[in-house]
């Protein structure tokens, strides 16, 4: 999977200048929204409230809006909002499987701006469960690989990971998505920093495509990120990091 964790890194990017948009808050509001109401309020007792919450921290949004978007959920708060997980599965340039995550008050809306996306670009929508056989759901942890060796990253080990991976310059730490909390806080108090962490669909297989294939396809994952609903994207490109770097940098 060359490139992905280069991937993760521009995307973390591309967060920051979003956050400075206000687009990032909102995105991170309501996810921590959609799991307050599928799992309750407590943060200890729901991972994936756990999950947001730290997310959201990590991109320094305050604590008011936090505890908001977890009243929205539980239906404390007076402005109460229903929203729904949705994932859009489709192919795009190159036969690249895509998984488009998204967090929607209007299944109609979304699915529309999400079809006219993967058609603008040269992609196709398919049906559930069209492409999601070609992933497996799993927790992950960035870790910079110039600054840490393989040996520091044991405590994770212990901690429930399942894999060490490096990617370029970056080492993956993979586990159970129920696991991730406990292996970022191994981590952290092992005093190594984690640059980015999330769940996410990895790719059993990968399609590997050039500079010009990996154009078009950012072009489509750049479109289907700038929708307000959309919350992750996962797809099996296989590009080399710096082909990557010049056309999603």
């Amino acid at each position: 999977m060359a490139g992905h964790s280069k991937w993760a890194g521009i995307k973390h990017k591309k967060a920051i200048v979003d956050s400075r948009r206000g687009k990032l808050f909102t995105k991170l509001a309501r996810a921590i929204t959609v799991a307050a109401k599928e799992g309750g309020g407590d943060v200890d007792g729901n991972p994936a409230l756990g999950l947001a919450v730290q997310k959201a921290k990590a991109a320094s949004m305050p604590k008011d809006n936090i505890e908001r978007a977890i009243a929205k959920g539980t239906g404390a708060g007076a402005d109460t909002e229903s929203y729904d997980a949705v994932m859009y599965e489709g192919y795009g340039p190159g036969g690249v499987a895509l998984l488009v995550e998204a967090l929607t008050d209007n299944r109609n809306r979304t699915s529309a701006e999400v079809r006219h996306a993967f058609g603008k670009h040269g992609g196709s929508l398919g049906e559930p469960g069209s492409v999601a056989y070609l992933f497996d759901k799993k927790g992950v942890c960035l870790v910079d690989g110039q600054r840490y060796s393989e040996d520091d990253l044991m405590p994770a080990v212990d901690a429930g990971a399942e894999d060490i991976v490096m990617d370029e310059d970056v080492f993956e730490v993979i586990c159970e998505p129920s696991d991730l909390t406990a292996v970022r806080t191994a981590l952290t108090e092992a005093d190594i920093e984690v640059t980015e962490f999330s769940v996410q669909y990895r790719p059993k297989t990968t399609v590997p495509l050039d500079e010009e294939g990996a154009t078009k396809l950012m072009k489509l994952i750049d479109t289907l990120e700038d929708l307000d609903d959309t919350d992750e994207i996962h797809a099996n490109f296989d590009v080399p990091a710096e082909v990557l770097e010049r056309v999603a940098g």
